[in-house]
């Protein structure tokens, strides 16, 4: 099926929407992003449910002026506080889609893995429901890395390095997986992979993708010709941040060009691309 003139928004304060991004240009370039990010508001985490969700659906109703066919939140706490809102007020007419991250596939093995995660979100109840769900007991071990996700916001390669450190060093010895569960986390794969060698990484944004194009009847088309790409901060027009561009797939974006699929980070097995976007009910 042709995009003909299809538009996707993505939803998030920063660059934690990069990968979903990079995946659905490499997927589908001929469908046109609008990347809603929020550098008057970031960071999210630390925000009242309250003020998450009137910043969401500001942006989504913006999108949808712009023409948005499908909105995507590649962010896990806006998916937690703001997805059951934003669903309420656009569905059934526009698909939204939500991040979740992939415990379901990396429990699936049933090898022992662990989740990396903010501080806030390995102390949630959101993350200790996604293990009971999926995992078996004792299978999943939570992982903070305090200031990674910032580090990465930050293109701080020395404070990326130092987080990465702190993350390797609370993993146990016998984690055979990784599940990313910050989505800031898949830029900097390359760094966690080499910090774990032989340790297999799980990340979702993949499947966030493909569930995106499977909402709206869309197959993958990678050779189709590129369609264009919109920036909005904090609602008016503007560039990707240098911080984005730091990292390859943001420098890609940055070129409203074809993404190449060797700067995108490790995906899920292809078999679990249609479960990891949406392992909890309702998302």
């Amino acid at each position: 099926m042709p995009a003909s003139g299809t538009r996707i928004a993505l939803i998030d304060s920063g660059l934690g929407m990069l990968p979903t991004a990079g995946w659905l240009r490499y997927l589908r370039p001929d469908v046109h992003l609008d990347l809603f990010m929020d550098p008057a508001g970031m960071p999210w985490g630390a925000r009242a449910g309250e003020w998450i969700v009137d910043r969401v659906l500001g942006a989504a109703r913006l999108a949808i002026a712009r023409g948005a066919d499908a909105v995507v939140v590649p962010c896990n706490t806006a998916s937690v506080t703001a997805l059951v809102p934003l669903r309420a007020e656009l569905e059934p007419d526009r698909p939204v889609v939500g991040t979740v991250p992939a415990v379901k596939p990396a429990a699936s093995g049933g090898e022992p893995f662990g989740i990396w995660a903010t501080e806030r979100t390995s102390a949630s109840a959101y993350q200790a429901d996604l293990v009971a769900l999926f995992a078996t007991p004792g299978q999943a071990t939570a992982v903070p890395c305090p200031g990674l996700a910032d580090a990465v916001e930050a293109a701080d390669a020395g404070a990326v390095a130092a987080a990465v450190g702190v993350g390797a060093s609370r993993t146990p010895a016998d984690a055979r997986g990784i599940v990313l569960g910050c989505t800031h986390y898949p830029l900097v794969s390359d760094a966690i992979a080499a910090a774990l060698p032989g340790v297999r990484l799980y990340d979702s944004s993949r499947a966030v993708a493909g569930q995106a194009l499977r909402r709206l009847g869309l197959d993958p088309a990678p050779d189709a010709d590129p369609a264009g790409l919109s920036v909005l901060l904090s609602g008016d027009e503007g560039d990707l941040p240098a911080t984005a561009r730091a990292y390859p797939v943001g420098a890609a974006l940055a070129t409203a060009g074809p993404v190449d699929v060797a700067l995108l980070p490790p995906p899920v097995r292809d078999d679990a691309l249609a479960e990891a976007g949406s392992s909890v009910p309702g998302l």
